[in-house]
């Protein structure tokens, strides 16, 4: 096998791996990393709030694929390769240990991104890998170049150029192989290059977003978080549940940001314009809670209402909720009538308010998008239409809700085409 010349476009978390692993399998290859801008691993400093949410902890194939709206059947092969134990293995191996909070995210144990972030720069040093910063790709041709098949034993036999990258500097690199990694699309027309080659890009929009909402009175309890609630689009069957924040402009928190990403098209397509039904105690339908509501007043009929609160939500929001069923904060659970008793389930179990906008978190951008996934071979995360070229990360028409998802796809994906890449004749 001859020495090979493999360019990774992107200077993130999936071009770094697939660049890493590359070098791995063959040292003496000769390996660069193009990025666009001057700055790598961006993304991967700003997650988890700095602390780098590296994977979740996840070791169960089939339940990881439940946490991608988009791309869980294209991922199964992949999973099944490469997965959750598998990336903790390889940072162990590298001197990284991970630690699990209790709602499974996994961090170093360092509580530091940038732990990370020199695990990767000491192994792209240790293998003598090029990153070029300031190198954006703006073309990239497919060259037939065969070998000289009346090449003789003692003659060098050179392999071929398979492809021509032209970068924003008008120079231009020579490569066997590409692996495209360059993170979340703003715009399809960003890759016109990828098109010209054949290949098809579903039109990117955000994922992972908080929701705007017009409604003044709930916003005036900003701050205010509930550990368990759930959330849904209205017309969505999708349900999330887990915990919910209140802020000055709507509604956030991980089960608000969770239920972004499954509805992301669905309101791209109506302008983030509708609306979103809360349940704040989950655990109860209408019907159940009713039931409930004859022990209540049997347990708490002497109380006041404004004092007693049997669901352990903030007080702040308690008493909204009374405020929005006319209900005195001073009025005893016995003496609660039937009709305001109706308002305040109503309000506790199916709280509808109307959105208008979102608000993405600039430093986790995430969109769902990307290349065509039935144009990619699941298995090398090669490209079907142009042999040679590879994919990772989130250009691929792949995303994950939060919690770690989107970077196990960016390992996972990264490490398949370095496989891949790396069995090159």
């Amino acid at each position: 096998m001859g020495k090979k010349k493999i360019v990774v476009i992107g200077g993130g978390a999936a071009g770094f791996f697939s660049a890493i692993q590359i070098a791995e399998l063959h040292p003496d290859w000769e390996i660069s990393i193009l990025e666009k801008t001057t700055k790598i691993l961006s993304k991967v400093k700003v997650s988890g709030g700095g602390r780098c949410n590296v994977t979740h902890a996840c070791p169960d194939v089939e339940l990881l694929l439940k946490k991608y709206p988009r791309g869980a059947r294209f991922l199964k092969k992949a999973f099944y390769q490469f997965a959750t134990k598998n990336t903790i293995a390889w940072f162990a191996k590298n001197g990284v240990s991970l630690h699990t909070e209790k709602d499974g995210r996994m961090f170093p144990t360092t509580n530091n991104s940038e732990t990370i972030i020199e695990c990767l720069l000491n192994k792209v040093k240790e293998y003598k890998i090029q990153v070029l910063l300031n190198h954006e790709v703006v073309d990239v041709v497919k060259q037939n170049v065969q070998d000289d098949a009346n090449a003789n034993a003692s003659t060098t036999i050179h392999t071929s150029q398979r492809f021509a990258i032209t970068v924003s500097n008008n120079t231009t690199i020579h490569a066997d192989a590409i692996c495209m990694a360059t993170g979340g699309m703003l715009k399809a027309s960003s890759f016109e290059w990828l098109i010209r080659l054949g290949h098809s890009i579903v039109e990117p929009v955000p994922s992972l977003f908080t929701f705007n909402t017009s409604d003044k009175t709930i916003t005036s309890l900003m701050g205010v978080a509930v550990d368990n609630a759930s959330i849904q689009w209205a017309g969505n069957k999708h349900i999330e549940k887990g915990p919910l924040l209140i802020t000055h402009w709507g509604m956030s928190g991980p089960a608000a940001i969770k239920l972004s990403a499954w509805c992301a098209r669905e309101m791209a397509a109506v302008n983030y314009e509708g609306q979103i039904i809360i349940n704040w105690v989950p655990t109860y339908t209408e019907q159940s809670l009713k039931m409930e509501w004859i022990n209540f007043r049997l347990d708490f009929g002497k109380r006041e209402m404004g004092s007693k609160n049997p669901f352990n939500l903030p007080n702040r929001l308690w008493h909204y909720f009374l405020q929005a069923a006319a209900i005195n904060t001073s009025l005893k659970w016995a003496d609660l009538k039937s009709t305001q008793q109706q308002i305040l389930i109503q309000h506790l179990v199916r709280t509808t308010l109307p959105i208008k906008g979102k608000t993405t978190f600039k430093e986790e951008f995430v969109t769902c998008g990307g290349v065509e996934l039935n144009e990619i071979e699941a298995s090398t995360m090669e490209s079907k239409l142009i042999p040679g070229l590879h994919f990772a990360g989130e250009m691929m028409d792949v995303d994950g809700i939060t919690g770690g998802f989107n970077f196990q796809h960016a390992w996972t994906s990264g490490w398949i085409a370095a496989q891949h890449m790396g069995q090159m004749a």
